[in-house]
């Protein structure tokens, strides 16, 4: 976990002397003087000090990017920098700011837990406690606090004072347990595109209790179908496989979902979809009869198929 490496870091700063402490977080508002202010200036107690620099969204914008290369060419005496960012994408990496970054100082990478790596996620922290459970146990679990690493780890430290170590069976874990689980439109999107159907309808059911709005998340999954459409419609013309990506609007770690998705659903299925997806957009509109959570849930069963 990002969280807990940085954590790490602050705490062993801590212990070789780096007391003072600044936080900056830089947004695309940023202004480039802040920093270099700031961070030249002379510690108040003449002591050793931790510059805490933080990117929430990995595009810290011109002021800020400036910021950080001028940073970089002119570090601080007596000074340590800690600096977090989210995971950055092709373009982000070749901007004059991060390769200042990569020039200056050391990367650690924390790779995200994905769906189907928590259940041995859990299992790994659980064996820290001496603790441990059953597969189906770790599912369930897995299940409960998906997307939510933090909590999570907060359920298992919990688990480590409510029972001893050894063997939890499935009502102890069930019992305490909270529904911590972060359901969102984007997993669900994701859940389709892939064609995880009983993933699909589980985080269509959590959307559902939390009041999500359809209209929301139709308009989610009708991109989704759009580029997709976009993406078939590509690669049945033969054109170049990236101009087909920039067209979709598709970047990332996305090009591979969907491009995978575009070569297993046949452009009719697609169309379908679309088509499904006017319906239910009519029926949330109070147009159409029927029951719309119903009909996203069927809406979803159209990329369980093969090409056609």
């Amino acid at each position: 976990m990002a969280i807990e490496s940085a954590d790490l870091i602050r705490k062993m700063a801590r212990m070789d002397g780096y007391i003072e402490r600044e936080i900056f977080t830089i947004d695309n508002q940023f202004k480039k003087s802040d920093l270099l202010l700031r961070s030249n200036s002379l510690s108040l107690f003449g002591e050793k000090r931790l510059i805490d620099i933080r990117v929430p969204s990995g595009k810290p914008g011109k002021e800020g990017g400036k910021a950080i290369e001028d940073y970089c060419c002119s570090l601080p005496p007596d000074t340590l920098t800690l600096v977090t960012l989210p995971k950055i994408d092709k373009q982000g990496k070749i901007t004059k700011w991060f390769k200042a970054l990569e020039k200056t100082g050391s990367m650690i990478s924390v790779p995200l837990v994905e769906f189907n790596q928590l259940p041995d996620w859990i299992n790994q922290r659980l064996s820290i406690q001496n603790q441990r459970t059953d597969p189906d146990t770790l599912r369930f679990f897995a299940e409960k606090v998906e997307g939510n690493l933090l909590a999570a780890n907060q359920e298992i430290k919990k688990l480590a004072l409510l029972y001893p170590p050894g063997t939890l069976s499935f009502t102890q874990i069930k019992d305490a347990v909270m529904e911590v689980a972060r359901y969102d439109i984007f997993k669900l999107s994701d859940a389709m595109v892939t064609g995880e159907i009983a993933r699909f309808i589980l985080v269509l059911k959590g959307l559902q209790g939390e009041g999500a709005a359809v209209p929301f998340i139709l308009a989610i999954l009708v991109g989704q179908i759009r580029s997709l459409i976009i993406i078939r419609k590509g690669l049945d013309s033969g054109k170049p496989y990236t101009q087909i990506l920039r067209e979709a609007n598709v970047w990332g770690d996305r090009q591979k979902i969907m491009g995978n998705a575009a070569k297993r659903v046949g452009l009719k299925l697609l169309v379908k979809a679309l088509l499904h997806a006017a319906k239910i957009d009519k029926i949330s509109k109070g147009v159409k009869k029927g029951d719309a959570w119903d009909e996203i849930e069927q809406l979803g069963l159209h990329f369980t198929f093969k090409k056609s």
